[in-house]
């Protein structure tokens, strides 16, 4: 039982983390936890981390600092991007109490009862290959735009770029699937939608083996 804890989101990096933090957020309150602003004080902080930036790590330790400046008693998460890529660095950050990885941020409310059974900073992260799921994402609530995901993952591997090895390879939902989050973003009252992913253009790579599927970018939009 959560006994309606207060949980608290911050967003770093891009439109894509920030669909993924309302979609996480809905999560959260269906599961009984009251969120609140990042700004009050919270039994859990989520921190949605980023890797593209130069100074991810320096924002994650500024963010933790301030947090148990605040509130010495609440717990710490690290989610995203970062907590993929470098996860026993941040757990080795005081304060940090939970990270999770890109396979596992979307389990939030399976992991979270864990904080409590352990005083060691917890670790949920699998090796970028066998990141193989797609979560559709979208936000609502905070302006009349929404951001919806339709594709996740990157299978380039350009060079300086972390992205792959960050959120796995390109996957996507089917068409039927997509459309379907799309009018159930509509339905929440924004009046537009934004198409985001890593790579848009590389929508209709399926999740069975990642192969693509007849269904292409092209196909969605119309």
């Amino acid at each position: 039982m959560n006994y309606n804890k207060k949980i608290a989101f911050h967003t770093l990096g891009c439109k894509l983390n920030f669909s993924e933090t309302s979609t996480i957020g809905r999560t959260m309150e269906d599961a009984g936890y009251i969120k609140v602003e990042f700004s009050d004080i919270a039994d859990y902080y989520v921190i949605n981390t980023c890797s593209v930036t130069e100074n991810a790590d320096k924002e994650c330790k500024f963010l933790v600092r301030q947090i148990k400046r605040k509130s010495p008693e609440s717990k710490v998460i690290i989610i995203g991007c970062f907590a993929q890529l470098k996860p026993n660095e941040i757990a080795a950050i005081e304060g940090v109490s939970m990270v999770l990885g890109a396979s596992e941020k979307f389990n939030l409310d399976k992991h979270i009862h864990q904080l409590h059974e352990s005083e060691d900073t917890i670790i949920f992260n699998n090796d970028y290959k066998n990141i193989d799921t797609f979560n559709p994402a979208f936000n609502i609530g905070d302006r009349t735009r929404t951001f919806l995901k339709i594709q996740d993952g990157c299978d380039y591997f350009c060079t300086f770029c972390t992205i792959p090895m960050a959120r796995g390879k390109s996957r996507s939902a089917s068409i039927i699937e997509t459309v379907a989050q799309a009018i159930l973003a509509a339905k929440s009252g924004v009046k537009e939608i934004v198409i985001t992913g890593v790579n848009t253009g590389d929508y209709g790579k399926s999740l069975l083996n990642f192969q693509r599927s007849e269904e292409t970018f092209f196909d969605l939009l119309q």
